[in-house]
């Protein structure tokens, strides 16, 4: 049973996770506040809750998100010796990548190998192709994939006789993605292996799909919803959960404590979650930090990455000092997936196309290691990432890459 609570109206249980949402009047919510840490209290944390986006960089077909940003101009500082020899790195990196040019193409040096930079996508996207997905054997089978996002196109073409479970959390919708988002992260996820129209564009087509909507049609979702959602994905023994959602965090702004808490449960009991980090960065000038939920320390942060294997420049970076490194990268840039009718297929960017990328890799993993649930699925994918030369600030471990 939950425990007694004050008499205030619990708008959502979590049993599982340990979490009630209450909408409560300020007063009454200081005075719980006050007896957080005290012997008799039964609250561990209690924070205000959230709305998260759905984070995409390009317009889409359908309604877009409307967000405000605001973008403060970089303040003056004063530059450490640690600061001066990273500009230094970061400078001879660049000479190299320039010294390496071959007949007018760009290239790259990715874990000592040199790397063309031009793409073909007449059979896979580049996406599949520079994370290995294209040559694994694996294909997620037997493994349950959740994605927390806007729904999914029901009656996709490329997704019949899949076994795709659906749960809405967004009051009075159904889990048909009225969006675009949702349909486009589940497909890099778990699209098929050969879709109706080429190039092939999902990591682990053997999945069975989890679609969690946890964000509305109009690309936005509250604390609780997701909450709800993650739940629901560990009540069905999800392996991994994809979710491509955030807001901004501040420079200084601790990780949410609740969401620490579920994370790390979600990793005891066998999950996985993996998050964007966010598109806040305005890269080179400014690069803001790893965004809410990715900045908590026991869920799986993934950067983005373009088409010339570069740091995309809305992709946050780990330079919060009080957590939230980014720990893994993917492509995150131009990348190709399913839409909802009657487009079926569209092009967008963010970190929200990145984390698909993950999710679905690590479901490979999970197929190809049995054992290897939580942790020790984490430890898989980050292990076999592929070295950069890059900051660990903006990749972490680097590119992932398939089994």
């Amino acid at each position: 049973m939950p425990p007694r609570l004050p008499a205030l109206p619990v708008r959502a249980w979590c049993l599982s996770l340990g979490v009630a949402v209450i909408d409560s009047p300020g007063e009454q919510m200081q005075n719980m506040m006050a007896e957080v840490g005290t012997e008799s209290s039964p609250y561990l944390h209690i924070e205000p809750e959230r709305y998260v986006y759905a984070l995409a960089t390009a317009p889409t077909l359908l309604p877009p998100v409307l967000e405000e940003e605001t973008i403060t101009p970089a303040q003056p500082q004063a530059i450490s010796p640690t600061d001066y020899l990273i500009g230094y790195k970061d400078a001879v990196d660049h000479l190299v990548d320039k010294m390496i040019s071959r007949n007018g193409v760009t290239q790259e040096v990715l874990a000592g190998v040199v790397t063309p930079t031009t793409w073909n996508e007449a059979q896979n996207t580049w996406g599949l192709q520079v994370t290995n997905v294209v040559q694994s054997k694996y294909s997620g089978k037997g493994i349950r994939v959740a994605i927390m996002d806007t729904g999914f196109d029901l009656g996709h073409p490329d997704f019949v006789g899949r076994n795709i479970t659906t749960q809405s959390f967004v009051p009075g919708q159904t889990a048909q993605d009225g969006h675009g988002h949702g349909t486009h992260t589940t497909g890099t996820a778990c699209g098929p292996k050969t879709p109706g129209r080429l190039p092939r564009y999902g990591v682990a087509y053997g999945a069975d799909i989890f679609v969690g909507k946890v964000l509305s049609n109009q690309g936005s979702g509250s604390d609780g919803q997701i909450l709800a959602g993650i739940e629901w994905a560990l009540r069905n023994k999800c392996a991994v959960i994809s979710m491509s959602l955030g807001a901004p965090a501040s420079v200084g702004q601790p990780p949410s404590a609740i969401f620490e808490q579920v994370a790390r449960r979600a990793l005891n009991l066998g999950t996985l979650i993996v998050a964007a980090a966010g598109n806040e960065s305005h890269r080179p000038q400014i690069i803001k930090p790893v965004g809410h939920p990715a900045n908590c320390q026991s869920i799986m942060a993934v950067a983005a990455l373009d088409q010339q294997l570069q740091v995309a420049s809305f992709s946050a970076g780990g330079i919060n000092p009080n957590g939230g490194q980014v720990d893994i990268a993917a492509p995150g840039v131009a990348v190709r997936s399913s839409w909802p009718r009657p487009t079926l297929y569209n092009t967008i960017s963010g970190t929200s196309m990145a984390t698909p990328h993950v999710a679905g890799i690590a479901a490979l993993f999970a197929e190809a290691e049995p054992t290897a649930r939580g942790l020790a699925l984490w430890a898989l994918v980050v292990q076999h990432a592929r070295n950069m030369i890059l900051p660990s600030r903006d990749v972490g471990e680097g590119l992932t890459q398939a089994p």
